[in-house]
């Protein structure tokens, strides 16, 4: 019997880039999350915005909010299908006390920076970041520019 090959390649579904640019990340948790059957389906399309989206932590439990998945035109008739609906996140409870933790008492905030396949199962990526200032945002806009140039010019060397 042969093995199946293994995918090379990123298996992520949407990374959240503006979260980058709003926050510096400090530790990353991964969590399970809980979808319908018709979200499974929009997100094999690749039909999800994370944008607007943070983790709220209320009730020891953790909530993806305002991530918005857009249902396929084939949808079912009889579902009725909410696409920014409040989804569950599924984590430890260890891991959901030092989410509560840190964000209670140190004052950062809690952001989902990327969905992803792993396996046959759909995993979010949530982080602990802090608030960038506006200079900070400009500071890391510039240091990014200089990196491109600086390959430039030793592309060209």
């Amino acid at each position: 019997m042969a093995k199946k090959a293994k995918k090379s390649g990123d298996s992520s579904i949407v990374v959240n880039k503006k979260a980058r640019h709003d926050y510096h990340l400090e530790e990353t948790f991964e969590a399970g999350i809980e979808l319908s059957g018709w979200e499974v389906k929009s997100l094999r399309q690749g039909k999800i915005q994370l944008v607007d989206s943070y983790v709220l932590l209320k009730d020891g439990e953790a909530w993806l909010i305002g991530a918005q998945i857009t249902p396929l035109i084939s949808a079912s008739t009889h579902v009725i299908a909410d696409p920014r609906r409040d989804r569950k996140l599924l984590l430890h409870r260890r891991e959901l006390a030092k989410l509560f933790v840190e964000t209670q008492q140190t004052g950062k905030t809690c952001v989902c920076t990327k969905l992803y396949w792993k396996k046959h199962l759909i995993k979010a990526q949530i982080c602990l970041a802090k608030g960038k200032k506006e200079f900070d945002k400009r500071a890391t806009t510039k240091e990014r520019e200089w990196n491109i140039e600086k390959q430039r010019v030793l592309g060209r060397g």
